[in-house]
């Protein structure tokens, strides 16, 4: 009989390399707790509708990536692909905008869905951190989080990221631009569907990957140079709060992401030593998108990182992450008497704080000391019969060698002394 396997496109996380996207999920999320962001979590489903309008009924997230299904009584649903309209659909549900004090600051973190063609840094389950700040339009906002971004790659040791800035424009200037980008793209040999995303939402045909496309859209119109004054201004200062702050970055006049809701402020995060899928995040702000989802007028910003691609960021530059230790102390106990005294022991260790763990199975000594060198444990704990009659443990230390006695009533407060 086959055993099963995960799903094409997906993986598993286990030990030792879980820890690695634990150590970056926490990276990210610390910089946002110190900055006024609080924890939602939201299902991995939700309407099918609140991404059509949300994401963009044009974009090819909506129409050839994401996993739609109708359950049993009929509900049309999707894993959710994306994480902003999902957070915000909770906000607005939860009434939190009505609280009196906007914006609302939230942070996530969790597996997102899309049906794409598998490859490495390109899955169809993958992980995200993500920040909103809901229900303010204010350039030190926007200036905010692509500094806690920042901050977050480089608490980690990456280095070799650049930041990529533009501006999509508002209601008012971005009209003009998308006219002006339709003549240009009539005018250019593209396939029918294309032209007909040309027709929907030009916009996403700046952000087609495929090279035929991308070489004809060098004269492309810029949307910079139809940006109206009160953008111009607005990105201006983001600008200036960014380069205060000491962040680097690049403006990107054809930047544009792949998701419909942006507006004014737009940036992404690229590393060159991830190939092709360079991107290991992104956002922007997207003041239109409460409105979409049927919600009241609420000029919002955020950011999604990606875990699995900032993992090979830092594989990519060689960062070794220090890890806390799984395991500190190992027990070891042989025969009965000193499997409950040792089992005692351990507990109390874990009560105070210590990570330890015990050989179970009934494991002979041999045996038992394979499996504390596998822990990684810097102490093993070692009892027989003999010992106890005496009163005492056998505390090895696994980087020296060096054995020592320790009175069993006194091995915990000698544990903790030692890794203080």
């Amino acid at each position: 009989m086959s055993t099963f396997k995960a799903p094409k496109g997906t993986y598993d996380l286990i030990p030792p390399d879980s820890a690695k996207y634990l150590a970056v999920r926490e990276a990210i999320a610390a910089p946002l707790r110190n900055s006024g962001y609080g924890y939602i979590e939201t299902p991995g489903f939700e309407n099918v509708e609140l991404f059509a309008r949300g994401v963009g009924e044009s974009t090819d997230i909506v129409t050839k990536e994401m996993y739609a299904f109708e359950t049993k009584g009929g509900d049309r649903l999707a894993l959710r692909p994306e994480g902003t309209a999902s957070v915000l659909r909770a906000a607005l549900e939860a009434n939190l905008h009505k609280a009196g004090n906007l914006p609302v600051k939230l942070w996530y973190s969790g597996s997102y869905y899309r049906y794409e063609r598998p490859q490495k840094g390109r899955y169809r389950h993958f992980s995200q951190v993500g920040a909103e700040a809901i229900g303010a339009e204010d350039p030190a906002l926007d200036a905010e989080l692509i500094i806690l971004a920042d901050q977050a790659y480089r608490s980690l040791g990456l280095s070799n990221f650049r930041i990529l800035l533009n501006s999509l424009g508002d209601q008012e200037c971005r009209p003009v631009y998308r006219s002006a980008l339709q003549e240009f793209l009539r005018g250019l040999d593209l396939d029918e569907d294309t032209l007909r995303r040309a027709e929907i939402n030009p916009l996403r045909v700046l952000d087609d990957k495929r090279e035929s496309v991308q070489k004809q859209l060098g004269d492309a119109p810029l949307l910079r140079d139809y940006l109206c004054d009160a953008c111009k201004a607005y990105h201006e200062e983001v600008r200036e709060l960014i380069t205060a702050a000491g962040v680097s970055f690049e403006d990107d006049p054809k930047l544009v992401r792949g998701l419909d809701y942006y507006t004014r402020t737009t940036f992404e995060f690229v590393h060159d030593g991830l190939g092709s899928q360079s991107a290991v995040g992104g956002g922007g702000r997207y003041d239109g998108l409460s409105e979409m989802i049927g919600g009241p007028a609420l000029p919002s910003v955020g950011w999604a990182l990606g875990v699995d691609r900032t993992v090979l960021a830092l594989e990519a530059e060689g960062v070794e992450l220090e890890l806390p230790a799984t395991t500190s102390v190992f027990a070891v106990p042989l025969g009965e008497e000193a499997r409950r005294v040792l089992f005692a022991k351990v507990t109390e260790l874990r009560k105070n704080g210590i990570a330890a763990d015990f050989s179970y199975g009934g494991k002979g000594l041999k045996g038992a000391m394979k499996n504390a060198n596998r822990s990684g444990a810097r102490y093993t704990v070692v009892a027989g019969e003999r010992d106890l009659a005496e009163g005492v443990v056998q505390l090895k230390d696994m980087e020296s060698g060096e054995q020592t006695a320790v009175g069993v009533n006194e091995i915990v407060a000698e544990l903790e002394a030692r890794l203080g």
